[in-house]
């Protein structure tokens, strides 16, 4: 008796098309994206009256490098910003940098910033210093691996 009912409900299945174990044989399709970045974790990042000067650590590395991020950037919003701010915070994520690329070429950078401008990462440029020709004619972030 229970083979036949085992029978009768295994047919019920077979005939509307469903298998007891039968693997979906539907795949999600994920599109690749056209970007890519690069993570860095910010040692010290100074303010200057033309931009940020940037200080972080080469990937999983202690040596250290930095950059020029002219304050320009960060002046646009919306998709052709080269520059972004991501909210001010205090996690273990904060302060760090992200470099995107499209297709091979600079996108755009976005900061991850402490939240306290008193916190040991902030720095300020003493306004004597002479940095301006650093953020001149900046197309791109300068990365050092």
């Amino acid at each position: 008796m229970r083979r036949i009912v085992l029978f009768l409900v295994l047919a019920a299945f077979i005939s509307q098309g469903d298998f007891l174990f039968a693997q979906s044989t539907t795949t999600t399709k994920f599109e690749e994206s056209d970007y890519y970045y690069f993570s860095f974790s910010i040692e010290k990042i100074f303010t200057h009256r033309l931009g940020y000067y940037v200080v972080y650590r080469r990937g999983g590395s202690t040596q250290l490098a930095r950059t020029y991020i002219p304050l320009e950037w960060f002046n646009s919003v919306g998709p052709g910003a080269k520059g972004e701010i991501i909210g001010l915070g205090t996690g273990s994520e904060w302060p760090s940098m992200i470099v995107y690329y499209k297709n091979g070429e600079f996108s755009h950078v976005r900061l991850r910033l402490r939240q306290n401008r008193l916190h040991e990462t902030w720095g300020v440029v003493p306004l004597d210093a002479r940095m301006d020709e650093f953020f001149q004619g900046i197309e791109e972030v300068k990365l050092e691996f």
